[in-house]
């Protein structure tokens, strides 16, 4: 056995996602009939239920801390950056948009936090490195489409939102972000626009939590499609409103804490709420 460099390891786990992904084809598009043949059971929860699948994210993170904040610190980086952009390009009014993005993509950037709480389950030493067995599974390929689709939804916000924005403030960009500000708060298209856009950002919450809030744990846990996937997530949404509603107030507020002080929270934030979707899976979808 030797020690491989970083881009040997880095071949071979590329090598082995190409290989699930082109293996991939019935994980990602499924057979005749499987949408009803191995769509699992649901169970019913309660908001309190939420406690004690927070408790176990919390216990997740507290065992691989530091694997784990080396492995999100990636969130942080990719936060001050998009900030960057937005105000270098004088696009200030995309800074909040592309801020609470994270919560449309969250669930597919966390897919690795996902594969180390389900190695602990099983009572396997982990580390950060394993956070990539998600290339070495075999629905890989479904796990790629269902982020590809979240990608898309989160473009589509963006989108919206610089719609918004050109119906109401636009569409000349604002100079400083002192006077988008002050447009923003102090004028009724500033005020339009918070309401237009709050309202179209919640429609997009919602679909994203429905769509995603088991799927990509269900894929890594089992061999199914995708529409196997985002229809065992949706049921479990539709069975769980309240608890449901709830969980979607606990990832808005923690985003919403992680982002404040110049996104560095994210890389606490995001990793807790990864571990506790895997334990929010386990409690809402019965085991084969």
């Amino acid at each position: 056995m030797t020690i491989r460099n970083p881009v040997e390891w880095g071949a071979d786990q590329f090598r082995e996602g190409t290989h699930a992904a082109g293996t991939g084809g019935h994980a990602a598009y499924g057979t005749k009939g499987e949408l009803h043949s191995l769509v699992p059971g649901i169970c019913r929860i309660e908001p309190r239920d939420l406690r004690e699948v927070l408790a176990k994210g919390i216990e997740d993170f507290g065992a691989y801390r530091t694997d784990v904040i080396f492995l999100c610190i990636i969130y942080p980086v990719v936060g001050l950056v998009l900030a960057q952009v937005a105000f270098g390009r004088d696009m200030f009014q995309l800074l909040f948009p592309l801020a609470s993005g994270f919560a449309l993509i969250g669930p597919f950037a966390a897919i690795g936090l996902y594969e180390m709480s389900r190695r602990r389950e099983q009572g396997i030493t982990i580390n950060w490195a394993d956070a990539f067995g998600v290339l070495r599974s075999p629905s890989f390929g479904s796990i790629l489409a269902l982020g590809l689709i979240l990608v898309a939804i989160f473009l589509l916000w963006l989108l919206s939102a610089q719609a918004i924005y050109a119906a109401t403030l636009g569409p000349e960009p604002h100079d400083t972000f002192g006077s988008f500000l002050e447009a923003v708060l102090t004028t009724s298209a500033g005020w339009a626009m918070i309401v237009i856009g709050v309202g179209v950002g919640f429609l997009f919450a919602v679909l994203v939590l429905a769509i995603s809030v088991v799927s990509f744990p269900l894929l890594l846990d089992r061999k199914v499609g995708v529409a196997t996937a985002i229809y065992t997530s949706v049921r479990v949404a539709a069975a769980n409103p309240r608890a449901m509603a709830a969980w979607g107030m606990v990832i808005v507020c923690g985003l919403v804490v992680g982002s404040i002080p110049l996104f560095v929270g994210l890389a606490i934030v995001m990793p807790v709420l990864g571990h506790a979707t895997w334990h929010l899976y386990r409690k809402t979808v019965k085991s084969t």
